[in-house]
């Protein structure tokens, strides 16, 4: 109804989960690439808990897109399920034909197809949604899953996304053998009244909007006392106070607004909703993050709030980037990350990707190291993507130059099945003797995040 009058392509405050719109900020980002690390990386069960609203059906979303090839994502929408239909529905989910067999024969069916998958480079997720709603028979049936194993690796991963009911029944004393695999635990918190109105702004220009901010930061206030900084009841909010403002023929969001979309959603403000930066790692997590921190994943020991584009940039809404504000003490330049789940940046009419100026940088650096290396020359190599994140390498060379390595850095585009990625690599060697003992002196970081080899350049 008010598309038109706001310049919109598309509603902007959806509820229903659409990856368009996934927003990276409050560390939602960074709680996605810790996921896919967990998952392809690690071993033991992962946990995600958060109130309803607070975005977990949406990041279960992001994975599934955000997972690389090799692993099959297997996604259980509904979690009332027996322990036989939880088998009944992983088997199909695997493409095999389970129809008619005993559980007992299904099982080991089951195991054969993983261990195949195993030879193979390939591995299986099971993602359960709202798994709070799970009968503790059905929990209990994916730990005895999650023991499946091929000598010393694992058949398969769990990832359980649950409102904080789940918390609760993994307390019993039944569930303690469940809880104790669980290694990795991540808690969405609400949206800090600093984000929200970045939040906004970020999904009006997801769905085309080019013009000035248009949401007061009363109106920011109240949707945010209002919602208690849940992204659902922000969307809803959000969505009837344009409604109310395209009622009264203004584009400018106000109070007013707010309060006529508070009145219609019964909802009303609450006192205990404080502006607070998000703590968003809890509990096992803290290794992880350390971890991932030296890798890039985990950014910043403060909330990175992005800001809204400012109009005259004139972003088109397949991009709707948001600046992603590094801690200060970090003294790094922002960077730029989309809200797009596309992996490779837009073209230029030459055909020639376009990066931040951030990764330019060691682009070009890259280019004329390769120039001047010349024969014999051996750098190490952190690690390499499978296809093209810009945002993710971007906030790697953030943290390098807190570190002060910057200068280090090497970013080569490569090719992987077709895709377009990064090598990423770390210093320049006369020999594999001084690459050696260059990789003994690296950063601490870098020696736990990664596994790093040492990288011939005489292909480039």
């Amino acid at each position: 109804m008010y598309l038109e009058h706001f310049g919109l392509t598309e509603p902007p405050f959806k509820i229903t989960p659409v990856t368009e719109f996934f927003f990276s900020g409050a560390n939602r980002g960074e709680i996605l690439d810790a996921l896919i690390y967990a998952i392809t990386d690690s071993e033991g069960i992962i946990k995600i808990s958060g109130e309803v609203g607070s975005g977990k059906t949406m990041l279960c979303r992001m994975l599934l897109d955000r997972l690389p090839t090799n692993i099959k994502a297997i996604y259980l929408a509904n979690p009332s399920l027996s322990r036989d239909e939880l088998l009944y529905a992983i088997a199909d989910g695997l493409e095999l034909d389970p129809e008619g067999q005993r559980v007992s024969v299904l099982l080991q069916n089951l195991h054969n197809h993983l261990v195949a998958k195993h030879n193979q480079g390939e591995r299986c997720v099971v993602l359960v949604d709202e798994a709070h709603a799970m009968p503790l028979d059905t929990l209990e049936e994916l730990r005895l899953l999650y023991n499946l194993q091929v000598g010393k690796h694992k058949l398969i991963q769990i990832v359980l996304f649950g409102q904080p009911e789940l918390d609760e029944k993994l307390e019993q004393a039944n569930m303690r053998q469940l809880k104790d695999r669980i290694v990795h635990h991540f808690s969405m918190q609400p949206l800090s009244k600093k984000v929200i109105e970045s939040y906004l702004m970020f999904r009006m220009r997801a769905a085309g909007y080019h013009g000035p901010d248009i949401f007061s930061p009363a109106a920011v206030s109240l949707i945010g006392k209002a919602s208690n900084g849940l992204m659902r009841r922000v969307n809803i909010l959000a969505d009837k106070s344009l409604l109310a403002a395209f009622v009264e023929n203004t584009h400018n969001i106000e109070a007013k607004h707010v309060q006529a979309a508070i009145r219609d959603s019964e909802l009303s403000p609450n006192k205990s909703w404080l502006n607070r930066n998000n703590a968003v790692m809890a509990g096992s997590t803290t290794l992880l993050a350390i971890m991932l921190a030296g890798a890039g994943w985990l950014l910043g020991k403060t909330e990175a709030a992005p800001k809204a584009v400012d109009s005259a940039s004139a972003i088109q809404p397949s991009s709707a980037p948001a600046v992603i504000a590094m801690p200060a003490s970090d003294n790094v330049t922002p960077v730029v990350a989309t809200g797009s789940t596309k992996p490779i940046p837009p073209k230029t009419e030459e055909g020639k990707h376009t990066y931040s100026p951030f990764l330019e940088q060691r682009l070009d650096a890259t280019k004329t190291m390769l120039a001047q290396i010349g024969k014999g020359g051996i750098s190490i190599q952190l690690f390499y993507t499978e296809d093209a994140r810009p945002a993710r390498i971007e906030r790697f060379l953030s943290r390098a130059k807190s570190l002060g390595k910057l200068s280090e850095i090497y970013i080569v585009p490569i090719k992987i099945n077709g895709k377009e990625s990064f090598r990423v690599l770390y210093g320049t060697y006369a020999n594999s003797e001084a690459a050696r003992a260059g990789m003994q002196n690296l950063p601490k970081r870098y020696k736990d995040a990664f596994a790093p080899t040492l990288h011939e350049l005489d292909n480039y």
